[in-house]
């Protein structure tokens, strides 16, 4: 073998790549050592795998040719060097051994293995050490190449016949590698599934490739893509699995730092040293890059020299692997960091969840429901993102070290210009970094609160409607939402400072480069020029990620501490307050000298809301928790609960505990479920327990019975079906003990009484401890041991005998029918009460069936949705972003373009001008360059938020505007999925992409063209390229669109669980249920990360086979560039700079390409959370505006008229309003009971829309009235007490109609004055200092505020004692005096003293008249109703 050095033509970077070559000689004997080895020790091994023709050749063929070759390099070089030192001799004499050694055991192998000594050719030529050192001894040769141009054309064939063997083997052994291998490949093999068994059957080299997605592909660019259609998660990749290692290393941080655990260092303990051994990867791709920038060097150097030997070719295919090598690389370590980032996804949602259900509410004060919210749907994507940026942290500043020792080979110390650029945009970037730093945590602020907002808005949007006040809100959640756009307005801007500064540099870079490397009296060549050029290329990359990264890192450890800070929350301890050891066996619970709060970190006297309380409560006994609003009975069961923080004193309960809470949880799923709630199925205790909660008659009046579904929050059931439904839950688990808050205010007095006798005292709970917070007499009376509580202390405690009427004495004034009641039920606390069908609340009007299944769109996304989103940016900006666009890739081509004319110049020496005048034209250039990067930026900064302002204030406009029966229809976390995961997207990813997509867009026109003028033959290839482009893209976006929606769908579930949990913890904790709806979450999560492993695969897919595509281009010019220049071909190439900068413009092309595809179709997939925006801009809207308006003050008399009234909530259910036909007189009480309660507010409030008749106020037409206009004119009091989260006057007077001696007049009223004094006054903040009943007597101070001539009260005084129900009756009789009170109650007491009663039955009218009167006629509905409640 002759190595000639040229030292005085080869570049310094020549000399230190030839040092490389030293090693080879010890491969060749590397190699033969180790066959000889493997043949002798592998002596048991047998092949029994029939081979193709093709692997025979590889086997038999090419060892018996290289053998050959070798053997007559070997004698060529004895022959013409016979005097040359030994070890030139090496290299041949070796290689010859080696192939001998390879020769012999084939030939074994076909004499059918005569000596038993020997394996077979193919287990020995793929073993695992051979096919490493294959692949190592490729590598090194390919290092070697610098030494090849000297070379004779037999040398270069045992080189490529090195390389061809080495690819072989290690093809054949993947293909013989056995089935079951790794951690990906498990759940493909135990699943039984048909989609499983095609991957089972699939071979390691589609396993490589990505290929056992082709069938989802399949099924995707055919159809719409199901669940049951995509691929099983690995067995690693199991949420629950990577939920308990992340609870584990959290759990030892906590015991080895236990003041300050880090999330950070936890999520290091489980996933360090998987992501340290993808950082070793990562080095080995990143040096991988820079081959091509190598390789293009040396072919440029033989394209000048014009030599006609051929080492270009060489030059060129080798330029084609290394690409081909570099995609698999890439594609390798991106889908095994994409597997560690689903990991950890999975890890962080469950352990937040997780967290949500063991923390108790006191412990859990210091975040409120909409910061918690985002922790799981923005924080944890942004943890996620630490994987990538991470390793970019030292990945991107290794990548631009080497780039740039390899310029400084290149262009000696002319780089160092470019270099001071760089350096002096360090601090620049960091000074950035820090302002963007600070705007993003404010605005993360910001976003929790305005998602808590929107979570006020969606939950209370019946009431705020009923009010009038929809819009107030919107615009009120509008305000928090500038406020928000102004900290995303700085953060855009700051980002586009950086994009600009890095997407310049490398344009500044090559000015001053080569401006002082030509000042320096150097000459340009184009070998120098194109090299640096494709090095300053494998610059922009890394350069232009950094600032990207550093935001990311920024925004990952604000919220690595966000989440860390809610992780170290303490957890309730239930063995510390469920103790059987520590209290008496006759006892249930005990509690001594307990004092409680509701904050978790403050412990002063005056903030404890349980105080010094003592109680002991036997087994098996009924307690009456009694006192008027405010006194502490709901937070006596919660202390009881562990909900609150003890801080003094002791709580200990014996045995299990079930809970009803006074604002009944429903989970949505079926009616079975929640009563269920994880318990098995028992039918017998079923059915007994729905008929003690009087529940089996509304379960057969609903369609499908009890597997009829339950919406959000109970959407589609009334008030006492919820309170019953809640009730047969604890009932059914048959726990120790029953923790209920007020179960009996939601019912009337017959099916509460039936209640009372069937559930609470019947044969399921008789033997129970039943501990009730009530107001009802009937159920005090029947107590045996009533607790009586004031301002937060037991007042006294005993049974109901001995209980002083000074204590409670609205026992002793207490209507006569429901003391009436309680004595015939104290008296026959034995006898069966029967309920008639007609007597039972009826299935609420909304219908079981009324949840809708989430839409999604199918096929692409329409080009409707893209022309949207510029409406939205505006159509100024968009063209200007795109003309800033084209002009700027236009500037960097003509930048290179002039180069190569610079080049082509001064290399013929026939050049013109002076240096200084070609480089003041690549200034100008440079300049133009930068002000349209400048321009493009900040139009696309300005642009994505201008879109996600408009955004935003659409949608909120649009559901703000849209029926009732939308949001019942649809659960609320699913539409607050739009506003925080979907608009976050639109805020912030989609302008980010789009970018991408524009930039690789038209760098791609650049080069294309460029290449097209360049070199005429690759219009040829373009038009065939094209094809086999679109139809991939095609192929793959039609999957990848129909993936990204099932990510969006999946994504849903898991949303409203997690709000639905959130609402309901203190539930789920008390029923010891939290395994349960962690593995019902778990179950969500696992579909969930399912869609995003298979997105990533198909992904992973599309990203090589482009990869692979590109490489085939950069092979085709580099070929017709050696065939061009040995002057062979009849059309020309250009000059040698034009080739060039065509070889440097094709060597980008392969990243290029999956970049582009890439980003057009994270753009589309990103595009498809404006097209889930979009769908609820086409909801149904209300009549807002009317025919006419109102003038003056309105309703002046009160009378209101339904004249044939038919309402239907959906049209294919029985109208719930039936040809009613009544009026109330002016100035007269009116009060109604029986089923359908709400249906005439629902009309008179237009919540709903009146299919005929017409309902009269005032002589007025509602229907011909701008609707919230008459919701304003209207004082309503609903059910469910709503207050918002802000002050107590916002609370009462939100428009500021009212003074302030006016507000506090009215809560006197309303018995409401001390507590708001106590709380803070007017300006105090809302938040749970207030009790459901006192909640209750502030909405009633809000409606009499209003003054109106009509006022509505929906159960307003359930929740509150008796005694303070009748001082609020008198307060009301006297405050509205002249005004139409209409009174839905179901006190029988509440409704006997009112002026008129309407009875109602399937939504038509029975009887209407005065209570005293119906009373005394016993043939009247109402008189047999009063007769069935005693």
């Amino acid at each position: 073998m002759t190595l000639t050095r040229t030292n005085s033509t080869l570049p310094y970077m020549d000399a230190n790549l030839e040092r490389l070559g030293d090693l080879y000689p010890s491969l060749g004997l590397f190699g033969f050592i180790g066959i000889c080895l493997m043949s002798i020790t592998r002596r048991s091994g047998t092949c029994n795998t029939r081979k193709s023709y093709i692997e025979k050749s590889v086997l038999y063929v090419i060892p018996a040719l290289g053998a050959c070759l070798s053997c007559v390099d070997l004698v060529v070089l004895v022959r013409t060097k016979p005097r040359r030192d030994f070890t030139l001799c090496f290299v041949p004499l070796s290689r010859f051994a080696m192939w001998v050694n390879l020769n012999i055991d084939s030939t074994l192998q076909l004499a059918v293995m005569l000596s038993s000594k020997f394996s077979c050719a193919c287990c020995v030529f793929t073993s695992r050490i051979l096919c490493f050192w294959w692949i190592f001894r490729f590598l090194t040769e390919a290092f070697h190449l610098n030494v090849i141009f000297t070379l004779q054309t037999l040398e270069i064939c045992m080189i490529m016949l090195d390389i061809a063997f080495g690819i072989s083997i290690n093809v054949l052994r993947i293909k013989q590698t056995p089935p079951k291998n790794s951690s990906l490949e498990d759940p493909l093999i135990e699943e039984a599934d048909d989609q499983r068994n095609i991957e089972k059957a699939s071979s390691c080299w589609d396993l490589f490739t990505f290929g056992y997605i082709g069938l989802v592909m399949k099924h995707g660019s055919m159809k719409q893509l199901e669940f049951e259609d995509l691929l099983p998660l690995p067995l690693d990749m199991d949420p629950s699995t990577c939920c308990d290692n992340l609870l584990r290393s959290w759990q030892l941080q906590e015991s080895n730092n236990f003041s300050n655990p880090s999330l950070f260092w936890s999520i290091s303990g489980v996933y360090g040293w998987p992501y340290f051994r993808l950082g070793l990867l990562k080095v080995f791709n990143d040096c991988i890059g820079f081959a091509g920038p190598l390789l293009l060097n040396r072919l440029i150097k033989y394209l000048e020299k014009g030599s006609g030997n051929s080492i270009g070719y060489t030059l060129a295919i080798s330029l084609g692997l290394t690409s081909i090598f570099k995609s698999f690389l890439d594609t390798q370590y991106t889908f095994r960091l994409s597997k560690l980032k689903l990991k950890l996804r999975s890890s962080i949602m469950s352990v937040i969840y997780r967290k949500c259900l063991w923390v108790n509410t006191a412990s859990r004060s210091g975040f409120s429901e909409g910061e918690i919210q985002t922790f799981m749907s923005v924080d944890a994507d942004r943890i996620v993102n630490l994987c990538n940026s991470l390793h970019d942290m030292w990945s991107l500043p290794l990548q631009i070290g080497i780039a740039l020792y390899l310029l400084y080979t290149q262009v000696k110390f002319a780089f160092l210009s470019g270099l001071a650029i760089t350096i002096l945009l360090i601090p620049v970037n960091k000074w950035i970094s820090v302002l963007i730093a600070s705007a993003t945590e404010k605005m993360m602020k910001l976003k929790d609160e305005r998602i808590r907002k929107t979570g006020e808005l969606l939950t209370n949007i019946r009431t705020l409607k009923m009010y009038g006040w929809d819009n107030w809100f919107a615009d009120w959640l509008k305000e928090t939402r500038a406020t928000e756009v102004t900290h995303l307005a700085t953060r855009k801007y700051l980002d586009a400072w950086c994009v600009f500064f890095w997407a310049t540099t490398p344009t500044l870079f090559s000015l001053c480069t080569f401006g002082l490397f030509a000042l320096m009296g150097h000459q340009l060549d184009a070998a120098t020029v194109f090299t640096c050029l494709a090095l300053f290329n494998s610059l922009i990359s890394p350069l232009n990620s950094f600032p990207w990264v550093i935001n990311g890192l920024i925004d990952a450890f604000i919220s690595t501490r966000r989440v860390g800070k809610f992780l170290r929350c303490l957890e309730h301890n239930k063995d510390s307050s469920t103790d059987t050891g520590l209290i008496s066996e006759d006892l249930a619970v005990f509690v001594e000298d307990a004092s409680c709060t509701w904050s978790s970190n403050v412990e002063e006297e005056h903030n404890l809301t349980i105080k010094h309380v003592n109680l002991r409560v036997p087994k098996g006994s009924f307690v009456a928790v009694i006192g008027e609003v405010g006194s502490g009975k709901t937070s006596l069961l919660n202390s009881l609960l562990g909900e609150m923080q003890c801080v003094h004193g002791s709580i200990l309960l014996n045995g299990s505990v079930a809970y009803v809470p006074q604002v009944p949880w429903i989970l949505s799923g079926t009616v079975r479920e929640n009563i269920l709630f994880g318990k098995t199925f028992d039918s017998k205790r079923y059915l007994d327990t729905l008929s003690a909660c009087a529940l089996d008659v509304d379960i057969s009046l609903m369609v499908g019975g009890d597997m009829a579904f339950i919406g959000d929050k109970g959407v589609n059931l009334s008030g006492g079906q919820r309170a019953r439904l809640a009730l047969a839950r604890a009932v059914y688990h048959g726990t120790d003990m029953c923790f209920l808050d007020d179960v009996l205010s939601a019912v009337d007095s017959q099916v509460g009484s039936c209640i009372l006798q069937r559930a609470l005292l019947g044969p399921l709970l008789n033997k129970k401890t039943r501990i009730m917070c009530t107001h009802s007499v009937q159920a005090i009376s029947c107590a045996d041991m009533v607790v009586v509580m004031d301002k937060g202390e037991v007042k006294w405690s005993g049974t109901v005998t001995d209980m002083p009427k000074s204590i409670f004495p609205s026992m002793s004034s207490s209507n006569e029918f429901d003391m009436s009641s309680s004595k015939h039920l104290t008296n026959k606390r034995k006898e069966s009460l029967t309920i008639k069908k007609d007597d039972v609340d009826e299935v609420s009007s909304e219908a079981a069936d009324t949840v809708k299944v989430e839409e999604r769109k199918e096929g692409r996304v329409e080009v409707a949705v893209y022309r949207n989103y510029a409406v939205f940016s505006g159509w100024f900006i968009t063209i200007v972003i795109l003309v800033s666009a084209v002009l700027m890739q236009a500037s960097r081509n003509g930048n290179d373009l002039w180069l190569s004319y610079w080049v082509d110049k001064t290399g013929r020496g026939a050049t013109q001008y002076s240096t200084s005048f070609y480089l003041m034209v690549l200034c100008i250039f440079c300049f133009v360059n930068s002000i349209l990067t400048l321009v493009r930026a900040f139009s696309f900064a300005y642009g994505g938020l201008k879109a996600a302002v408009r955004v935003h204030s659409a949608l909120i406009c649009r559901l703000i505007n849209a029926p009732i029966q939308f949001f019942d229809q649809t659960p609320s976390g699913r539409i607050l999925n739009r506003f925080s995961s979907d608009l976050y997207t639109i805020d912030d990813s989609l302008p980010f992409i789009l970018n991408i997509l524009l930039a690789n867009f038209v760098g791609l026109l650049g080069i294309v063209l460029v290449l097209s003028y360049v070199q005429v033959l690759f219009l040829l290839l373009l038009l065939p390229f094209w094809y086999i482009y679109s139809k991939l893209q095609f192929f793959y976006r039609s999957t990848s669109r129909e993936l990204r929606r099932l990510d969006s769908v999946s994504r849903s579930p898991i949303y409203a669980s997690f709000t639905e949990t959130l609402d309901g913890s203190a539930t789920i904790r008390a029923f010891n249920s939290e395994e349960h709806f962690v593995a019902r979450f778990i179950e969500h999560l696992t579909l969930y990360q399912r869609t995003s492993y298979s997105e990533i695969i198909a992904s992973l897919w599309l990203s090589l086979r482009l990869q692979l595509l590109g490489a085939m281009i950069v092979l085709f010019v580099a070929v017709m560039a050696v065939i061009g220049s040995r002057g062979s071909f009849p059309i020309s190439f250009g000059t040698p700079g034009l080739v060039g900068l065509a070889l440097s413009y094709a060597a980008p092309l392969v990243s290029l390409l999956g970049s582009f595809l890439t980003s057009f179709t994270e753009t589309e997939k990103e595009m498809v959370s404006v097209e889930r925006v979009l769908q609820y801009m086409d909801v149904p809207q209300e009549e807002v505006s009317g025919q006419q308006s109102l003038r003056g003050k309105w309703p002046v008399q009160g009378l209101v008229e339904f004249h044939n009234v038919t309402m239907r909530y959906i049209s294919t259910l029985p109208p719930a309003l039936n040809h009613t036909h009544f009026f109330y007189n002016p100035r007269r009480h009116a009060g109604r009971t029986g089923a359908g309660k709400s249906s005439i507010l629902n009309a008179l409030l237009r919540l709903n829309p009146v299919c005929s008749g017409e309902i009269m106020v005032d002589g007025v037409n509602i229907n011909h009235l701008p609707v919230r206009e008459l919701r304003t004119r209207l004082a309503v009091v609903p059910q469910s007490p709503f207050l918002f989260q802000g002050s107590l006057r916002e609370n009462l007077d939100p428009l500021g109609m009212s003074e302030d001696w006016r507000i506090w007049e009215v809560l006197e009223k309303c018995k409401v004055k001390v507590e708001v004094e106590t709380a803070g006054g007017l300006d105090s903040n809302v938040k749970d200092s207030f009790s459901v009943g006192q909640r209750q007597l502030l909405c009633l101070a809000r409606a009499l505020l209003n003054s109106s001539k009509i006022l509505c009260l929906d159960e307003c005084t359930a929740n509150i004692d008796v005694h303070t129900a009748s001082l609020l009756h008198n307060a009301i009789s006297s405050e509205c005096k002249g005004v139409t009170v209409i009174t839905i109650a179901h006190r029988i007491s509440t409704v006997l003293d009112l002026d008129s009663i309407l009875v109602l039955d399937r939504g038509s009218l029975v009887e209407q008249g005065n209570p005293q009167l119906l009373l005394q006629d016993d043939d009247s509905a109402f008189s047999s109703f009063v007769r069935a409640s005693k």
